[in-house]
Parts: structure tokens; C-alpha cells; sequence
């Protein structure tokens, strides 16, 4: 059965942990190497990945080519301007196409259901690089962050603040499957999916929603934000304001634990949804885990292709 990634459930939690115990010890493996050297064992030499833009990328445009070179293999780019897929040809049409000429597709597009639609006439695994429900490759590079900082996952603590989105969405489904808490804090009316809250809970983990940024943080292992204005997103102004008060400062961090460490995916907005201090600050983890982009979805890769 071909093996998709479209969600983290997908994959499950114990290959979710074995995709980070396999990205650690492949990124220390290559400590001070030039980043194009390709991995000793070279697993995925052959393979070709289609990576498929319908908005705009820096981290998962770098980071999914990098992971594949260093895997040996190569990768292709498709967006929707120069592709047909922008032209009309439909989705299935294209899953049946890229299929037959490259091993793995990857699409960062809006909607969700394009992506399934694409895993439904894909016959090779089709990656999420992100839609506005979800973004998995996000989050198996964030817990491998915390974790190569010695954060044990189950029983953790997760603060959440800001807008109920994607990433949010993520993270969610990460702690029913691995076992953590996560208190959300957002704005009436920036709530969350709760289907990713029920399925999280369902599984044991304790997902709290609250308008009060403080009653998020306090006692946090790890506090987490992102962008308040999305791409494409409209009404920016009256979104803002209600975001300000979910604003991550120093005066919040110390409501958390003193070891506690703060994670952002990036791209920030400086002084919006996080002030400069906290983002440049010791407890930032934000340039790791950039970086863990390429280690996290290297590990998704070879679990894709049956390799992990």
C-alpha cells in the first residue's frame, strides 16, 4: 500500500518518533559536512521527487530539495504558473502523470482536499508541504527540535498563542499521538478545528482552550506562535487587533518554565505576533529548527518510500 503523508496520523506515533530518532542520528552523522554531500549510505540514490508550489516557499522549497539531494536523489519544480496543473488540468490527472515519471510527490497548496484528492490518484506517496488544515513536516521538525535539546515529549507541556491555524492544527494531532498537553490561547473567533482536539483527546492528551495568554504559558515546556495574517488572507487589520494581546514578550516567556524554549516556523512578523527579544533571545529555537527542516523531512521521505 503506498504510504502517504498528508497528515501525521497518517504515519502514527511510533513511526513519527522513529522518523526522529533516524533524523538525529542522520544530522549528526554529517556534522560540518558541506550541506550538497550526499549521506554515506545514500538511500534514496535513483529516486526523484516532484515538488509542486502553489504558494509561495522558502523553508519547504529549500529544505525538501536539500533532504532529497542528501538522500542521493534529485527533485524537480512544478508551481502553478508554468505548470498545467495552473491551466486547468485537473488533479487527478496530474497525480496520474507525475506518477508515472518521478517516485514521490510533494504539493504545498491551500486546499486540503486537493492533496487528497492527489494521494487518491497518486500510485507513489504524495507528501503534505502544506495546506490551510495542516502542516506535518512542520511539526516532525519541531518535536525533532525539542527533543535534540533533551525534551522528553510525553508529559510535556505546549503553549500555544495566537491564531488557530495550520500549524496549530498540527501540533494538535502530534499530542494525542505522542503524548503531550497543549493549552491553546486565541481570540474569540480564531478557534481551532476541535475534530483535531477530539481526536488528539481521544488518544490521552489534554488540549485546553482559553482567551488568557498567561493561563497558556504558565509551567510551559514550550511556547509556540505563529503568523497572525496568512497568505492571501483579507480583513488584516481587524485580525490584528484582536491578536495583540496573544502578542509572546518576555513578560510572557517568564510565565512559562525557566528552561522553556520557544519555536516559531517562520516567517515572522517582528513585533506582531513576537517581539524581537523573544525571537533573538536564549530561549529561541528558531534557527534549529529551520535547519531541522531538512533532517525531519528526510526521515518522512524514507518512510514514505518504505525505507524507515
Amino acid at each position: 500500500m503506498t504510504r502517504h503523508f498528508l497528515n501525521l496520523s497518517d504515519a502514527g506515533g511510533d513511526a513519527i518518533a522513529a522518523m526522529i530518532a533516524d533524523a538525529i542520528d542522520r544530522k549528526a552523522a554529517r556534522a560540518s559536512w558541506p550541506k550538497g554531500r550526499v549521506d554515506t549510505d545514500a538511500p534514496l540514490a535513483g529516486h526523484t521527487l516532484a515538488m509542486i508550489f502553489e504558494k509561495n516557499s522558502t523553508r519547504t522549497r529549500v529544505s525538501f530539495d536539500m533532504a532529497i539531494r542528501q538522500l542521493g536523489g534529485t527533485s524537480l519544480i512544478l508551481d502553478g504558473a508554468t505548470s498545467q496543473l495552473g491551466r486547468g488540468e485537473t488533479v487527478a490527472d496530474t497525480a496520474r502523470v507525475l506518477s508515472r515519471m518521478c517516485d514521490a510527490i510533494m504539493i504545498r497548496t491551500d486546499d486540503h482536499a486537493k492533496i487528497e484528492e492527489m494521494a487518491h490518484y497518486a500510485t507513489v506517496p504524495v507528501i503534505n508541504g502544506l495546506t490551510d488544515l495542516s502542516h506535518p513536516c512542520q511539526i516532525v521538525a519541531d518535536l525533532l527540535t525539542v527533543v535534540e535539546h533533551g525534551l522528553a515529549l510525553p508529559g510535556s507541556q505546549w503553549a500555544w498563542l495566537g491564531d488557530g491555524n495550520n500549524v496549530l492544527h498540527s501540533i494538535i494531532e502530534a499530542a494525542g499521538l505522542l503524548k503531550f498537553d497543549v493549552r491553546v490561547a486565541v481570540p474569540q473567533g480564531y478557534d481551532p478545528d476541535p475534530a483535531f482536539a477530539a481526536a488528539a483527546e481521544a488518544l490521552g492528551a489534554r488540549i485546553t482552550l482559553t482567551r488568557a495568554p498567561i493561563a497558556a504559558v504558565a509551567g510551559a515546556d514550550v511556547v509556540v506562535t505563529d503568523t497572525w495574517i496568512s497568505m492571501g488572507q483579507s480583513h488584516a487589520e481587524e485580525k490584528l487587533a484582536a491578536m495583540m494581546p496573544y502578542q509572546v514578550t518576555p513578560a510572557l516567556m517568564v510565565e512559562a518554565r525557566p528552561e522553556a524554549k520557544f519555536l516559531h516556523c517562520l516567517p515572522a512578523h517582528r513585533g506582531e505576533e513576537v517581539v524581537a527579544e523573544v525571537i533573538d533571545g536564549p530561549q529561541s529555537l528558531i534557527w534549529d529548527e529551520a535547519e531541522n527542516r531538512i533532517h525531519g523531512q528526510k526521515s518522512v521521505l524514507l518512510w514514505a518510500l518504505g525505507k524507515l
